[in-house]
């Protein structure tokens, strides 16, 4: 008798569990569209782990507490695998072709997207601004040759948000064609910012650098040319899809040279609650004696630590300047609301570009420009 008893509660918790699962999905379905719509990936593993930390405390029971913590991540596990069902059709645009380093970015952050090649910044940036893509996955910086300034300037001058900054490892190998020998290589191809992160290699073995749009493009080259003098600097997936062999391995002069990847979309994503945090901040000032000096005191007054602070030239107007800013903290608080009202006095504009979440990777490992 107790054994049914037993038996009859378990099927009436099931049946509110069934359709509680219901409902938690209904949400989930909520959640895909979302991050959909701003072009933001679903594994998130810093929420993940905020909500397993804070429901935890839900069983006081510490047994059944490590169960149930257990259960609740099966229950996560599911939640993602839906969400990835319906973010399948994701469409994500690069700059380059299948193999460049923004096209392993774009797979890395969007392994259910579809990625969709653009000759260059900023016809993958205009896909997404046209609604031909949902996202665009475009580099915005590099540890060791400096901001990529073409896409700061979409950034200004277009209405697309950043919904997320991604860290990518950089590791740039010498291609050959296959049984090359690589003392007898007097040509190499990339993209400038590769030849730039491998100049002493390239200089030190006497090597003449030529310019590519991406390191795909030069890899393909260097397979279509079939010159055993001629190689190129890109990723060993790169080697891999053109059937190149790997001369030498990690010629960039810095072990620990990353490129910084920006996701973009239409709608600006709410930051939330995230340690580390932060947002990008676009504005000019006034051509006046200390016009600088205004915006950033007003920062500073709010208690804002700015991270990154760099000017960029105005393409419509000769020696004038934008600046571009990476700020900690979060600008929909309130101390964020009057600190913009309070630059949107000094600075003829102000604009907020995008949040950024810190550190977010990819994939550990990876390879980028």
């Amino acid at each position: 008798m107790e054994l049914n008893e037993a038996r009859e509660r378990i099927r009436q918790a099931d049946e509110a569990m069934a359709a509680l699962f219901v409902r938690r999905m209904e949400a989930v379905h909520t959640v895909a569209e979302y991050k959909r719509a701003r072009g933001l990936p679903v594994e998130d593993p810093a929420q993940e782990a905020r909500v397993l930390e804070g429901r935890g405390a839900l069983v006081e029971d510490p047994v059944l507490r490590e169960y149930y913590m257990l259960f609740l991540q099966h229950v996560m596990d599911v939640s993602k695998l839906f969400q990835h069902r319906l973010t399948e059709g994701l469409r994500v645009a690069y700059s380059g072709v299948e193999g460049a380093f923004a096209h392993i970015a774009a797979r890395r952050i969007f392994p259910d997207g579809t990625p969709v090649s653009c000759p260059g910044f900023e016809e993958a940036y205009h896909a997404v601004a046209s609604g031909d893509c949902d996202t665009a996955v475009l580099p915005i910086e590099n540890s060791y040759a400096g901001e990529v300034g073409q896409v700061l300037d979409l950034m200004f001058s277009g209405n697309l948000y950043v919904n997320g900054v991604y860290d990518l490892a950089v590791t740039q190998n010498l291609l050959g064609l296959p049984g090359a020998d690589r003392s007898a290589i007097r040509t190499v191809v990339s993209h400038p910012q590769a030849l730039q992160q491998c100049q002493t290699y390239i200089r030190e073995h006497g090597l003449t650098a030529r310019s590519a749009e991406n390191t795909a493009l030069a890899a393909r080259q260097v397979a279509e040319g079939r010159d055993p003098a001629v190689a190129a600097i890109a990723s060993a997936e790169t080697a891999e899809r053109y059937g190149l062999e790997i001369l030498e391995r990690q010629i960039n002069a810095s072990e620990t040279n990353t490129t910084r990847f920006a996701v973009f979309s239409r709608t600006l994503a709410q930051m939330g609650k995230r340690e580390g945090g932060g947002f990008l901040l676009l504005f000019m000032v006034k051509d006046e004696a200390g016009g600088l000096a205004k915006a950033i005191n007003i920062i500073s007054a709010y208690g804002y630590n700015m991270r990154v602070l760099r000017s960029r030239p105005m393409k419509n107007l000769s020696w004038h300047y934008y600046f571009y800013a990476e700020l900690e903290g979060d600008d929909c608080s309130e101390d964020g609301r009057r600190m913009l009202s309070a630059l949107h006095g000094v600075c003829p504009m102000v604009k907020v570009a995008g949040h950024y979440s810190a550190p977010e990777n990819a994939h550990q490992g990876g390879e980028t420009i």
